[in-house]
């Protein structure tokens, strides 16, 4: 491995439910120089990674099998931790407490994501 690829970009915290997706997600992460520290597809495994793991940002998937994500999302608020919403809705199906949050709309391509989380790490505005 080049130095390049060795060094990590950040450590993110996914929360996705449908398997094929976060494992296709992992490997874009990977690709793109981040390190998936925890994976979790539901609300209370999500928290326990939250305490658990030094995190600089999440990735939040809206619907967790029938449930908003909002309980992690405060978490993750309260902890000054980055994160954005992916959801194949848009931002208008968040409650209008999270739309200032960033959102990726799913399907997204690997570049859509770097620059999504590039800026979430920088402090950048969002979209």
């Amino acid at each position: 491995m080049n130095e390049e690829k060795d060094a990590v970009r950040g450590r993110i915290l996914l929360v996705e439910d449908e398997m094929v997706v976060a494992m296709l997600l992992e490997d874009m992460l990977d690709e793109i120089g981040f390190e998936v520290v925890a994976t979790a597809s539901r609300e209370m495994e999500a928290v326990a990674a939250i305490e658990a793991h030094p995190i600089d940002a999440a990735i939040l998937d809206v619907n967790l099998d029938g449930k908003r994500s909002y309980g992690i999302a405060d978490a993750l608020i309260a902890r000054g931790i980055p994160f954005l919403f992916s959801t194949g809705y848009g931002e208008m199906a968040l409650e209008p407490k999270y739309r200032q949050q960033k959102v990726l709309t799913k399907p997204f391509r690997m570049e859509e994501l770097a620059c999504a989380l590039g800026s979430l790490l920088s402090g950048e505005p969002g979209e």
